[in-house]
């Protein structure tokens, strides 16, 4: 459900029902009280993907009930960033204005970021030629010549056209500190940048005093290894997914930081690597032995950790686990809480108005 159709005034309650889950979920475990991070009750969110419907004349951004399927005109969505609901009239008008831009377009996904940028995707059910290439870019320098800072992409079927790039950078002011993230279009990002700012300023704050090397699993553009370098002596951290570390390698730079180390591997293939159950031309040049890892860092996706990933973080004196799926993560926990204690655990709420939320917990071991 969405702010369209739940008052804001029921916010709070909503949050206060996902904390008693949360804790009756960790009931089993003993653990602090549960810090909670509030979302902005409106435009918390930095992306969004809309069908777009034909009806005649018209043209219309829309969405589905979850529940009955039945089809949502959305003339503007205040879930969404102040940016993407300025833009979302806009983009209407002009597909409305121009056939090459309208003609068979079925999707439209916006990314955008506090500091101001946008990436506006468009999708389609035939082949993109010469005459939508100078369409989209007319459009885009409407729209620059408008003021915004924003850049259209063009997808059909094995085809992606982008006009200059196909990524935004984003600032975010983390305890005091501006930290710099590009976003690459059909990657993950986080998709609320105030949430995202509480994690990062609470990993930041629970890894203060931390000795030793940091190892991370499942890193993605760096988000969070960027943030806790400082806490560390070295990070070493993996990521599968290629843009996703071409964009971590650029975030490394553009934050100057001189003591992370990215790795292109899943996190199954590197603890094979540890094992020494296979060897990897990736991990050449790279002493594993020489890293001092006493945390380690866990953003699995929603299935949580594997069996032989899971054993192979419990050797580890302290594990920061971050999680979107709080089931999973009480699965995890019925292992790893054999040789740790919950010594933090929080409540981020990455995702108002709905079931859905982020949680964190430091273990250590006992």
């Amino acid at each position: 459900m969405t702010p369209e159709h739940l008052p804001i005034a029921q916010y709070d309650a909503q949050l206060t029902e996902k904390r008693q889950r949360l804790s009756h979920l960790l009931s089993s475990y003993e653990h602090p009280e549960i810090e909670v991070f509030r979302s902005p009750v409106s435009h918390y969110r930095m992306r969004a993907e809309f069908r777009l419907w034909h009806e005649n004349d018209d043209l219309y951004h829309i969405m589905f009930d979850q529940q009955t399927k039945s089809r949502i005109r959305v003339e503007q969505f205040p879930a969404a960033s102040e940016l993407i609901n300025q833009l979302m009239p806009i983009m209407i008008d002009a597909l409305k204005k121009n056939q090459v831009l309208r003609h068979k377009v079925f999707q439209i996904d916006y990314l955008t970021t506090l500091s101001g940028e946008a990436l506006v995707t468009l999708l389609y059910h035939r082949p993109l030629q010469d005459d939508w290439i100078a369409a989209a870019r007319d459009l885009r320098d409407s729209l620059r010549d408008q003021g915004f800072t924003l850049d259209i992409i063009g997808r059909a079927t094995k085809t992606k056209i982008t006009l200059d790039k196909d990524y935004i950078e984003e600032a975010l002011n983390v305890n005091g500190e501006t930290l710099v993230y590009r976003q690459v279009e059909n990657s993950f990002t986080q998709p609320n940048a105030a949430i995202n700012i509480s994690m990062l300023e609470w990993a930041q704050a629970i890894t203060e005093d931390s000795t030793g090397d940091l190892l991370e699993l499942y890193c993605g553009n760096g988000n969070f290894s960027i943030a806790l370098a400082k806490n560390f002596q070295r990070v070493l951290a993996t990521e599968i997914a290629k843009p996703s570390v071409e964009s971590a390698q650029y975030n490394i730079a553009a934050n100057h930081i001189d003591n992370l180390q990215i790795i292109r591997m899943s996190a199954e293939e590197f603890t094979q690597a540890m094992q020494g159950v296979r060897a990897f031309n990736r991990l050449k040049g790279i002493d594993l032995s020489a890293y001092n890892c006493e945390t380690i860092f866990v953003d699995p996706p929603r299935s949580g950790l594997d069996e032989q990933t899971l054993a192979m973080v419990q050797q580890y004196p302290r594990i920061l686990y971050i999680s979107c799926n709080p089931e999973t993560l009480c699965e995890n926990l019925s292992v790893l809480g054999k040789t740790h204690t919950i010594s933090r655990v929080a409540l981020f709420d990455q995702f108002p108005y709905t079931h859905h939320m982020e949680s964190g917990v430091l273990l250590t071991l006992r």
